[in-house]
């Protein structure tokens, strides 16, 4: 959010209310909407699905929905090209279809997806990107088999999730490359079993891993 608000990337657009995750509960639904009801707990997602495009009817690239896939330079709602937010009448753009930073927003249909009532809010809302981002990078895309190594750079919410998805998926050395060795300990947790500092070496790290793995 910090790299939009500094328009680094992208075309600016202001104002507009940043934020992509989040967990809350559906105030009220639009027309046309049967998935949800009021009362119904949800994180909002910006890479949605229409759950009828090609993309979301492949398991290969279900998340490059052809309606819903990330589009940072749009400020609007889909359907009227109008946003639901103002101040004094002006108004105030969305950001990847979700903008938390706000108390209530307005979400398509398919950037939201329904949790169990009983999942505490406070606790659920970063697997509305970076959990699910890192998990799904190691068990759906990279697929280590039971027994490979797995190297993961970085140990923040989405380096610690890839973690995880290589513990679950069985690899046996999962080895953490990070510039702070503050992290390993709570890595652990993760299924981090070796700890690699850059700053430790005078070589690329990556040879540091190859002459580790072989």
């Amino acid at each position: 959010d910090i790299y939009y608000w500094e328009c680094k990337g992208y075309t600016p657009l202001f104002p507009r209310i940043l934020g992509h995750e989040a967990s809350g509960i559906v105030e009220s639904v639009g027309e046309g909407v049967n998935d949800l009801k009021p009362g119904d707990h949800v994180l909002p997602i910006f890479t949605g699905e229409c759950k009828e495009c090609r993309h979301c009817l492949s398991e290969e690239s279900n998340n490059m929905c052809e309606l819903l896939r990330i589009n940072c330079d749009r400020g609007v709602m889909l359907a009227d090209g109008k946003t639901r937010f103002s101040i004094n009448g002006k108004p105030i753009y969305h950001f990847v279809g979700t903008s938390t930073f706000s108390q209530y927003t307005v979400v398509h249909v398919g950037q939201v997806a329904k949790i169990s009532p009983t999942a505490p809010l406070d606790k659920v809302c970063p697997i509305s990107c970076g959990i699910c981002t890192g998990f799904g990078a190691t068990v759906n895309v990279a697929k280590p088999k039971k027994g490979q190594t797995v190297a993961v750079f970085g140990l923040g919410a989405v380096g610690l999730a890839a973690a995880e998805g290589a513990r679950v998926c069985g690899a046996s050395r999962i080895i953490a490359v990070d510039v702070n060795p503050r992290r390993f300990e709570e890595a652990k947790r993760f299924g981090i079993t070796e700890f690699v500092n850059p700053k430790d070496y005078d070589k690329p790290v990556q040879e540091v891993i190859v002459e580790m793995t072989g």
